[in-house]
Protein backbone atom coordinates (compact mmCIF):
# COMPACT_ATOMS: atom_id res chain seq x y z
CA UNK A 1 0.00 0.00 0.00
CA UNK A 2 1.22 3.64 -1.05
CA UNK A 3 2.73 5.34 2.32
CA UNK A 4 2.19 9.23 2.56
CA UNK A 5 5.67 9.39 3.09
CA UNK A 6 5.74 7.56 -0.55
CA UNK A 7 4.21 10.63 -2.09
CA UNK A 8 6.29 12.88 -0.43
CA UNK A 9 9.60 11.90 -1.41
CA UNK A 10 8.02 12.11 -5.45
CA UNK A 11 6.39 14.83 -5.09
CA UNK A 12 9.98 16.10 -3.78
CA UNK A 13 11.79 14.37 -6.74
CA UNK A 14 9.44 15.78 -9.43
CA UNK A 15 9.86 19.86 -7.46
CA UNK A 16 13.65 19.25 -7.78
CA UNK A 17 14.14 16.84 -10.96
CA UNK A 18 17.19 15.96 -8.72
CA UNK A 19 17.64 12.95 -7.10
CA UNK A 20 20.14 14.75 -4.36
CA UNK A 21 18.42 18.15 -3.66
CA UNK A 22 15.06 15.94 -3.22
CA UNK A 23 16.51 13.87 -0.35
CA UNK A 24 18.08 16.59 1.08
CA UNK A 25 14.69 18.61 0.86
CA UNK A 26 13.18 15.19 2.58
CA UNK A 27 15.86 15.06 4.86
CA UNK A 28 17.56 11.82 3.77
CA UNK A 29 20.80 10.52 2.26
CA UNK A 30 20.48 10.19 -1.68
CA UNK A 31 21.46 6.34 -0.77
CA UNK A 32 18.16 5.96 0.95
CA UNK A 33 16.21 8.27 -0.75
CA UNK A 34 17.15 6.31 -4.19
CA UNK A 35 16.46 3.16 -2.28
CA UNK A 36 12.87 4.14 -1.16
CA UNK A 37 12.02 4.83 -4.68
CA UNK A 38 13.46 1.74 -6.05
CA UNK A 39 11.28 -0.22 -3.46
CA UNK A 40 7.65 1.77 -4.10
CA UNK A 41 8.59 0.80 -7.51
CA UNK A 42 9.10 -2.81 -7.14
CA UNK A 43 5.93 -2.92 -4.40
CA UNK A 44 3.92 -1.21 -7.33
CA UNK A 45 5.80 -3.27 -10.44
CA UNK A 46 6.12 -0.33 -12.42
CA UNK A 47 8.88 1.63 -13.34
CA UNK A 48 8.19 5.52 -11.54
CA UNK A 49 11.45 7.28 -12.87
CA UNK A 50 13.35 7.54 -16.26
CA UNK A 51 16.94 6.93 -15.23
CA UNK A 52 20.19 7.26 -17.21
CA UNK A 53 23.62 8.52 -16.33
CA UNK A 54 21.76 11.33 -14.21
CA UNK A 55 17.74 11.69 -13.39
CA UNK A 56 15.67 12.47 -16.43
CA UNK A 57 11.98 12.70 -15.49
CA UNK A 58 9.19 10.73 -14.39
CA UNK A 59 7.76 8.11 -16.21
CA UNK A 60 3.84 8.51 -17.19
CA UNK A 61 3.13 6.60 -14.47
CA UNK A 62 5.17 8.32 -12.35
CA UNK A 63 3.54 11.26 -13.50
CA UNK A 64 0.45 9.84 -12.54
CA UNK A 65 1.86 8.97 -9.32
CA UNK A 66 2.74 12.56 -8.52
CA UNK A 67 -0.45 14.60 -9.53
CA UNK A 68 -2.71 12.22 -7.46
CA UNK A 69 -0.14 12.58 -4.33
CA UNK A 70 -0.12 15.45 -4.49
CA UNK A 71 -4.29 15.95 -4.01
CA UNK A 72 -3.88 13.22 -1.21
CA UNK A 73 -0.99 14.73 0.48
CA UNK A 74 -3.16 18.70 0.52
CA UNK A 75 -6.12 16.48 2.03
CA UNK A 76 -3.94 15.17 4.69
CA UNK A 77 -2.56 18.16 5.16
CA UNK A 78 -6.26 19.78 5.82
CA UNK A 79 -7.22 16.72 7.84
CA UNK A 80 -4.30 17.20 10.40
CA UNK A 81 -5.20 21.61 10.57
CA UNK A 82 -9.25 20.40 10.79
CA UNK A 83 -8.44 18.14 13.30
CA UNK A 84 -6.54 20.73 15.62
CA UNK A 85 -9.46 23.33 14.42
CA UNK A 86 -11.90 21.15 16.32
CA UNK A 87 -10.15 21.59 19.31
CA UNK A 88 -10.41 25.22 18.81
CA UNK A 89 -6.92 25.67 17.86
CA UNK A 90 -5.58 26.70 14.67
CA UNK A 91 -2.16 25.47 13.82
CA UNK A 92 0.39 24.00 10.96
CA UNK A 93 2.67 25.40 8.38
CA UNK A 94 1.29 28.16 6.09
CA UNK A 95 3.57 28.09 2.90
CA UNK A 96 3.64 31.59 1.68
CA UNK A 97 5.10 32.32 -2.11
CA UNK A 98 5.65 36.59 -1.95
CA UNK A 99 7.30 38.46 -4.77
CA UNK A 100 10.07 40.84 -3.47
CA UNK A 101 8.26 44.31 -3.39
CA UNK A 102 5.56 42.74 -1.20
CA UNK A 103 8.16 41.58 1.98
CA UNK A 104 7.08 44.53 3.90
CA UNK A 105 3.29 43.89 4.02
CA UNK A 106 4.03 40.16 3.96
CA UNK A 107 5.98 40.87 7.00
CA UNK A 108 2.23 42.83 8.66
CA UNK A 109 0.31 40.19 7.65
CA UNK A 110 2.37 37.14 9.83
CA UNK A 111 3.03 39.29 12.49
CA UNK A 112 -0.57 39.85 12.90
CA UNK A 113 -1.40 36.01 11.71
CA UNK A 114 1.13 35.13 14.73
CA UNK A 115 -0.76 37.95 17.47
CA UNK A 116 -4.25 35.73 16.81
CA UNK A 117 -3.02 32.03 16.19
CA UNK A 118 0.44 31.66 17.80
CA UNK A 119 0.73 27.87 17.18
CA UNK A 120 1.01 28.82 13.27
CA UNK A 121 4.40 28.37 11.51
CA UNK A 122 4.45 30.85 8.90
CA UNK A 123 7.34 30.28 6.08
CA UNK A 124 7.82 33.53 3.82
CA UNK A 125 9.40 32.43 0.76
CA UNK A 126 10.33 35.18 -1.76
CA UNK A 127 10.14 34.22 -5.44
CA UNK A 128 9.22 36.05 -8.72
CA UNK A 129 5.01 35.64 -10.05
CA UNK A 130 6.03 33.26 -12.15
CA UNK A 131 7.01 30.76 -10.10
CA UNK A 132 4.30 31.58 -7.13
CA UNK A 133 1.97 30.80 -10.07
CA UNK A 134 3.75 27.47 -10.54
CA UNK A 135 4.25 26.13 -6.75
CA UNK A 136 0.75 27.41 -6.40
CA UNK A 137 -0.54 24.99 -9.60
CA UNK A 138 2.18 22.25 -8.06
CA UNK A 139 0.67 22.55 -4.26
CA UNK A 140 4.13 23.33 -2.82
CA UNK A 141 3.32 26.20 -1.62
CA UNK A 142 -0.49 27.33 0.20
CA UNK A 143 -0.90 31.45 -0.79
CA UNK A 144 0.97 33.87 -2.65
CA UNK A 145 1.58 37.87 -2.30
CA UNK A 146 1.67 38.52 -6.26
CA UNK A 147 0.38 40.64 -8.55
CA UNK A 148 -3.16 40.07 -9.79
CA UNK A 149 -2.67 40.28 -13.52
CA UNK A 150 -0.08 37.62 -13.32
CA UNK A 151 -1.95 35.03 -11.63
CA UNK A 152 -3.86 32.27 -13.15
CA UNK A 153 -7.38 33.09 -12.68
CA UNK A 154 -9.04 30.13 -13.68
CA UNK A 155 -8.03 27.88 -10.79
CA UNK A 156 -7.09 30.53 -8.17
CA UNK A 157 -9.16 33.06 -5.63
CA UNK A 158 -7.95 36.32 -6.30
CA UNK A 159 -8.09 38.86 -2.66
CA UNK A 160 -7.24 42.44 -3.69
CA UNK A 161 -4.57 43.75 -0.63
CA UNK A 162 -3.02 47.20 -1.98
CA UNK A 163 -2.49 48.89 -4.83
CA UNK A 164 1.80 49.22 -5.36
CA UNK A 165 3.16 52.97 -6.22
CA UNK A 166 7.05 53.51 -6.69
CA UNK A 167 9.41 56.10 -5.09
CA UNK A 168 13.58 56.93 -5.90
CA UNK A 169 15.52 55.85 -2.79
CA UNK A 170 18.82 58.03 -3.46
CA UNK A 171 22.16 59.49 -2.01
CA UNK A 172 21.25 64.19 -1.30
CA UNK A 173 23.73 64.69 -4.02
CA UNK A 174 22.70 62.71 -6.48
CA UNK A 175 19.23 64.39 -6.36
CA UNK A 176 20.28 67.52 -5.58
CA UNK A 177 17.51 70.35 -6.88
CA UNK A 178 14.76 67.58 -6.39
CA UNK A 179 12.41 68.22 -3.11
CA UNK A 180 9.81 65.84 -3.16
CA UNK A 181 9.41 64.10 -6.62
CA UNK A 182 11.51 63.65 -9.06
CA UNK A 183 9.78 62.19 -12.72
CA UNK A 184 10.35 58.77 -14.57
CA UNK A 185 12.65 60.13 -17.76
CA UNK A 186 14.95 62.40 -15.17
CA UNK A 187 15.42 58.79 -12.72
CA UNK A 188 16.17 57.17 -15.61
CA UNK A 189 19.37 59.52 -16.06
CA UNK A 190 20.56 58.62 -12.44
CA UNK A 191 22.87 55.34 -12.08
CA UNK A 192 20.19 52.74 -10.90
CA UNK A 193 20.16 49.41 -9.23
CA UNK A 194 17.12 47.44 -9.82
CA UNK A 195 15.93 44.06 -9.86
CA UNK A 196 17.08 41.47 -12.60
CA UNK A 197 14.51 41.02 -15.59
CA UNK A 198 13.41 37.52 -14.01
CA UNK A 199 11.34 39.81 -11.57
CA UNK A 200 7.92 41.11 -12.31
CA UNK A 201 8.22 44.38 -10.54
CA UNK A 202 11.45 44.93 -12.87
CA UNK A 203 9.41 44.61 -16.09
CA UNK A 204 6.73 47.03 -14.82
CA UNK A 205 9.24 49.37 -13.97
CA UNK A 206 10.95 48.77 -17.58
CA UNK A 207 7.61 49.44 -19.27
CA UNK A 208 7.09 52.35 -17.60
CA UNK A 209 10.41 53.12 -18.87
CA UNK A 210 9.82 52.61 -22.51
CA UNK A 211 6.36 54.43 -22.47
CA UNK A 212 8.02 57.58 -21.04
CA UNK A 213 10.80 57.07 -24.53
CA UNK A 214 13.59 56.71 -22.18
CA UNK A 215 15.84 53.87 -21.24
CA UNK A 216 17.39 53.82 -17.70
CA UNK A 217 20.67 53.52 -16.70
CA UNK A 218 20.86 50.54 -15.11
CA UNK A 219 24.50 49.87 -13.46
CA UNK A 220 23.38 46.76 -10.70
CA UNK A 221 20.90 44.43 -11.05
CA UNK A 222 19.75 41.60 -7.89
CA UNK A 223 17.11 39.27 -7.28
CA UNK A 224 16.32 41.18 -4.20
CA UNK A 225 15.91 44.89 -2.87
CA UNK A 226 19.27 44.95 -0.03
CA UNK A 227 22.14 45.46 -2.22
CA UNK A 228 20.74 48.19 -4.16
CA UNK A 229 19.50 50.03 -0.47
CA UNK A 230 23.14 49.74 0.65
CA UNK A 231 24.82 50.72 -2.48
CA UNK A 232 22.28 53.74 -2.48
CA UNK A 233 23.05 54.88 1.33
CA UNK A 234 26.74 55.07 0.55
CA UNK A 235 25.84 57.39 -2.44
CA UNK A 236 27.10 54.93 -5.33
CA UNK A 237 23.43 54.85 -7.14
CA UNK A 238 19.50 55.36 -6.98
CA UNK A 239 17.14 52.31 -6.50
CA UNK A 240 13.40 52.28 -6.68
CA UNK A 241 11.40 51.01 -4.68
CA UNK A 242 7.57 50.27 -3.72
CA UNK A 243 6.69 53.10 -1.39
CA UNK A 244 4.93 49.93 0.86
CA UNK A 245 8.83 48.81 1.48
CA UNK A 246 10.05 52.74 1.54
CA UNK A 247 7.34 53.24 4.57
CA UNK A 248 8.19 49.54 6.27
CA UNK A 249 12.06 50.72 6.53
CA UNK A 250 11.65 54.17 7.49
CA UNK A 251 14.36 56.63 7.26
CA UNK A 252 17.70 55.91 6.05
CA UNK A 253 20.74 58.09 7.16
CA UNK A 254 22.57 59.32 4.03
CA UNK A 255 19.00 58.76 1.47
CA UNK A 256 15.79 61.18 0.58
CA UNK A 257 12.82 59.08 -0.64
CA UNK A 258 11.74 61.47 -3.21
CA UNK A 259 7.64 60.32 -5.13
CA UNK A 260 7.76 59.24 -8.83
CA UNK A 261 5.93 61.13 -10.95
CA UNK A 262 4.83 61.57 -14.70
CA UNK A 263 3.33 58.86 -14.79
CA UNK A 264 1.96 57.95 -11.29
CA UNK A 265 1.14 54.03 -12.37
CA UNK A 266 -0.38 51.66 -9.71
CA UNK A 267 -0.26 48.02 -10.03
CA UNK A 268 -2.66 45.60 -7.76
CA UNK A 269 -1.20 43.14 -5.30
CA UNK A 270 -3.15 39.98 -4.38
CA UNK A 271 -3.45 37.37 -2.19
CA UNK A 272 -3.64 34.13 -4.40
CA UNK A 273 -5.02 30.94 -3.57
CA UNK A 274 -5.65 27.54 -5.15
CA UNK A 275 -9.53 26.77 -4.78
CA UNK A 276 -9.68 23.17 -3.17
CA UNK A 277 -12.10 21.48 -2.11
CA UNK A 278 -10.90 21.69 1.67
CA UNK A 279 -9.23 24.91 2.68
CA UNK A 280 -6.89 24.81 4.73
CA UNK A 281 -7.56 26.19 8.39
CA UNK A 282 -3.93 28.09 8.40
CA UNK A 283 -5.17 29.61 4.85
CA UNK A 284 -8.73 30.62 6.34
CA UNK A 285 -6.75 32.23 9.27
CA UNK A 286 -4.53 34.42 6.84
CA UNK A 287 -7.72 35.30 4.88
CA UNK A 288 -8.87 36.28 8.19
CA UNK A 289 -6.55 38.47 8.60
CA UNK A 290 -6.03 40.02 5.55
CA UNK A 291 -10.14 41.13 5.99
CA UNK A 292 -9.15 42.65 9.31
CA UNK A 293 -6.54 44.73 7.40
CA UNK A 294 -9.10 46.12 4.71
CA UNK A 295 -11.55 47.06 8.08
Amino acid sequence: MLELRDLQLLTALARHQHFAKAAEDCGMSQPAFSMRIRNLEDRLGVSIVRRGNRFQGLTGEGEMLVSRGRILLEEAKALEQEIAAARGQVTGTLDLGVVPTATSFAARLVTRLRQAHPHVLTRINVMSSATIQQRLLAGTIDAGLTYADSIEQTVVRRLALYDECYVLMAAPDLVHGHETEITWAKAAELPLGLLDQSMQNRRILDWIFAEQGVKPTVVSESNGFMSAIVMAREGQLATILPEALADALGPLEGTRILRLVEPNPARPICLATIQRQSELSTVRALKAVVDAFAQ
